[in-house]
């Protein structure tokens, strides 16, 4: 993406004040909402303005245009997804692997699919809202904030932790990713999520000190 490109999807300027900030956050509910309803292709920044009970000029102000919005409502919806594993990987400090496992599972799985089809939206609309980039900011929030967090387990942890916290956080990602694409039913993504959380919990204890598999002692292979 050129630096021109990149400059048209960035907010004009950031609100400083609370009535600008709430303004800004009902532009972005909005922008979710319209796309929901009426699609990227019949989305406007007019429709968006109406919808947040806001002026068009008022929603100029911070966006310049309709994939400005789309990329700030993706920039958000990431950004929650990297608060909660924040927040998860904060309270289990210093649990076992096991635990670290299931809870890290359950609580990406419950941001990232909070509401199904504002995720599938964002998602198959982000090609060309530099999603790229946007992913790999709260990637590196989301492994610095797992590696830690395995770091200070109780039963230890054989090999380097943010090797780990990749590995994990991409099979989550790839799970969810796919869930998302197969417009499954709830139950069947019920029924995803315990795979994976069963997954990810015995990779985890796999890489406890001590573990062993039938390759040899972890870390030793």
């Amino acid at each position: 993406m050129s630096i021109a490109s990149r400059a048209v999807l960035e907010p004009r300027k950031t609100p400083v004040q609370a009535r600008s900030a709430a303004s800004v956050e009902a532009i972005r509910e909005a922008t979710v909402q319209v796309l929901l309803r009426v699609g990227k292709e019949g989305l406007t920044t007019r429709k968006v303005a109406d919808r947040a009970g806001v002026s068009v000029g008022t929603l100029y102000q911070y966006f310049p245009n309709k994939s400005s919005l789309l990329q700030a409502a993706l920039r958000e919806h990431l950004a929650g997804v990297a608060r909660e594993v924040e927040t998860i990987c904060a309270e289990m400090q210093g649990e076992a692997l096991d635990a670290m496992g299931e809870a890290l599972v359950k609580g990406f799985l419950a941001a990232k699919l909070k509401d199904v089809e504002t995720s599938r939206a964002l998602y198959f609309v982000s090609d060309d809202l530099g999603a790229v980039k946007i992913a790999r900011e709260n990637a590196e929030r989301n492994v610095e904030a797992v590696a830690s967090m395995l770091r200070s387990a109780k039963d230890g942890l054989k090999g380097d932790a943010r090797a780990v916290a990749m590995t994990v956080l991409a099979a989550m990602a790839g799970v969810s990713r796919r869930m998302l694409e197969f417009r499954g039913t709830r139950e069947e993504m019920a029924a995803v999520g315990q795979e994976m959380e069963r997954m990810v919990r015995a990779y985890l204890q796999s890489c406890a000190v001590g573990r062993e598999t039938g390759l040899g002692r972890i870390g030793e292979i």
